[in-house]
């Protein structure tokens, strides 16, 4: 057995009498299980690799211990630098037991975590796709881009959610190489989740930056969903042709701030390729909130104006719900006659008294400017006696 392996460190931890002295003269510090070590490949023999630790002692790296995550020890040649990790100081062949694998893992997974750390933007190639995101490369290394870190460009926006259609948008980036950032790395559990949202939100900080809360912008709507409108901004000149660069941004519309009346479906209030004037709202690392109608005064404000509690009014059924109609007095003001409101006694139907497109005369019966309600009535007003 080597001496050298076989002294003890101080009782205390320190280095042995031995490992300082060998230190001294210029030999290699005497290694621990687990710890990386510096060699020289001096032979190669089938699923093997003999490696000299200069000072030291030799030692061997075989069966599945040759693979290395990191890329480093692939095609190797006798007089090779390497590095490896310390499985155990004296295998039954008198020898080091190493490995690349355990060196290559820490390297790999080392690197990742500086990567994450300095917040490097990096290439990754995606491999597969699934519903909940994108399976990547990076290096020797798989790692995962949940869809809800994709680029605002690149995010799946599918009416209803359907998630058989969101696979199918999933699945065109396959091949593809992202950009992307480091948000996640677990070495114990080899779990790597990258975020391409986060790589957009760098390269497009100072563009972001041009833009505050309140500010107006000119965009097109680019796409359309149930909980609202996407718009791209800025829009390009009248007849220019749209072209998209790094200077353009997105930013949603929420079904509640299309416009100040009830929106049911954003498609009933924009249009795909529609130019339309928006506020900023928030910004929020790479979401972008807007509103088209903080753009213009709000009519329930003066609705005290145009109608009174008791006024007797002419309206056109909007929307017919089970639980009343819907009723615009004018493009401005909505109202709605419910249910209990609609006879006496009440229908067991709203459409039993009146259909979409229908003028009728109604009552008001209540107004509330800050919650945006009017109630209408299709009773008889009360006579006093």
């Amino acid at each position: 057995m080597d001496t050298a392996a076989a002294q003890p460190a101080a009782a205390d931890g320190s280095p042995s009498e031995l490992e300082t002295l060998l230190t001294e003269k210029g030999h290699q510090k005497i290694p621990k299980v687990g710890d990386i070590v510096h060699g020289m490949v001096v032979g190669i023999g089938r699923n093997e690799v003999k490696v000299d630790l200069p000072g030291f002692r030799t030692g061997i790296v075989r069966g599945p211990e040759l693979l290395d995550a990191s890329g480093m020890t692939s095609n190797l040649n006798v007089g090779d630098p390497v590095d490896a990790t310390v499985l155990d100081l004296e295998n039954e062949r008198g020898m080091l037991e190493l490995s690349f694998r355990a060196a290559g893992h820490q390297k790999a997974w080392g690197s990742l975590e500086e990567l994450r750390r300095n917040g490097t933007v990096t290439p990754v190639r995606v491999l597969e796709a699934n519903k909940g995101g994108l399976l990547v490369q990076f290096g020797n290394v798989q790692g995962f881009l949940p869809v809800s870190q994709l680029s605002p460009g690149n995010y799946p926006r599918v009416a209803g959610g359907d998630k058989q259609r969101i696979l199918e948008k999933l699945k065109s980036f396959v091949g593809k190489t992202l950009d992307a950032k480091i948000i996640d790395v677990d070495p114990r559990e080899e779990k790597l989740i990258v975020s391409e949202k986060a790589a957009w939100e760098e390269t497009q900080a100072q563009v972001l930056a041009q833009y505050h809360p309140g500010d107006a912008v000119d965009g097109i709507i680019t796409a359309i969903a149930d909980f609202g409108a996407f718009v791209r901004f800025p829009a390009p000149p009248e007849g220019a042709e749209a072209a998209v660069d790094e200077s353009h941004l997105e930013g949603l519309v929420h079904i509640s701030e299309l416009s100040w009346q009830r929106v049911d479906q954003p498609r009933d209030v924009v249009k795909m390729g529609d130019r339309v004037r928006a506020q900023i709202l928030n910004i929020e690392g790479s979401k972008i909130f807007l509103s088209l109608k903080r753009l213009h005064d709000d009519p329930w404000a003066k609705v005290s104006e145009r109608y009174t509690v008791g006024q007797q009014v002419r309206g056109r059924v909007v929307k017919v719900q089970p639980f009343g109609l819907f009723v615009e007095l004018d493009p401005d003001i909505h109202g709605l006659a419910h249910i209990s409101e609609l006879g006496d006694p009440p229908p067991t139907n709203p459409e039993e008294i009146a259909h979409v497109g229908e003028e009728m005369e109604f009552t008001v019966i209540s107004i509330d400017p800050k919650e945006h309600r009017l109630g209408l009535s299709k009773k008889r007003p009360t006579t006093p006696s």
